[in-house]
């Protein structure tokens, strides 16, 4: 997708971190924003600071684990912008522990927001973008989770693994289609984000009890990746890529060659064509 102003994108997760450097890299190129969280505080402060640097930008408040709160976000962009072009399905969270004693209420946040999120989000999304028929560029946000594995974070790295599966297949159907959309997946590294600080907004349902009746090994992961994050990279970063990703048409986003998380996945990949025992090689 080579031309970008004058279009429409829809960022989900939108209200911070990777979500707004997408929405501010995507309004920079002169395109009409909707941004979509739960956080409408947070929210309300990003469409403030598109406007102010001269997007043309509308928010919506909408739990993307929930498929009629998806299918009303995509209602709300082509009422109020004639159409939609590049949907970025970005919404993420965290929760860890050990995989037999994370409780089920974790496994239905993290897969509710960080996997179904994106199925709503195509099954939303793309009859739109075909019926359209223009070019248009579908961003799913995955991890380099998606390509490792390890410890302590079996449902998010179970998660991301997911989206990357889906966004693969996603990308040979609308070649079998010949349609006019693009797919990327964007698979960041350690970035600085809030993701570590993401149980402040768990739906009340699926809410923990106290930190102190948290098992040790969930406490301890959660608190290395809410350090962690603090030292990441901006997520400008990532944002970049994307935008390059867009417009050259390209489906992988990746850390780049050097990085360990990028290590981490080669050595996983090695070890899928060896069909040996998994080494532990995610970086910390």
């Amino acid at each position: 997708m080579k031309e970008l102003s004058g279009k429409v994108a829809v960022v989900t997760g939108g209200a911070s971190g990777i979500g707004r450097a997408m929405a501010r890299r995507l309004g920079a190129e002169g395109m009409k924003v909707v941004v979509s969280d739960v956080e409408p505080g947070s929210l309300q402060e990003t469409v403030k600071d598109l406007e102010a640097r001269g997007v043309e930008a509308q928010g919506v408040v909408a739990d993307v684990s929930q498929a009629d709160a998806v299918h009303r976000l995509a209602d709300r962009t082509v009422d109020a912008f004639g159409g939609v072009h590049v949907v970025c399905n970005n919404a993420g969270v965290f929760a860890g522990g050990l995989s037999w004693e994370a409780s089920v209420s974790d496994y239905e946040w993290v897969l509710g927001v960080n996997t179904w999120g994106v199925i709503h989000g195509i099954r939303s999304f793309v009859p739109i973008l075909l019926a359209q028929g223009e070019p248009g560029h579908i961003v799913n946000t995955a991890s380099m989770a998606a390509l490792t594995s390890g410890p302590l974070s079996g449902a998010y790295f179970m998660s991301k693994h997911a989206v990357l599966a889906l966004s693969e297949s996603l990308y040979h159907e609308l070649h079998m289609k010949q349609a006019p959309i693009g797919v990327s997946v964007v698979c960041p590294e350690l970035i600085a984000t809030r993701i570590g600080e993401a149980d402040r907004n768990r739906p009340a349902h699926l809410k923990r009890g106290s930190d102190d009746e948290l098992p040790p090994e969930t406490r301890t992961v959660e608190a290395a990746i809410r350090t962690a994050t603090q030292g990441g990279a901006d997520p400008g970063v990532i944002a970049d890529r994307m935008l390059e990703a867009i417009v050259e048409d390209r489906f992988y986003v990746l850390a780049p060659e050097g990085d360990p998380w990028r290590d981490a996945c080669h050595a996983r990949l090695e070890d899928v064509r060896a069909a040996r025992n998994p080494r532990l090689s995610v970086p910390g």
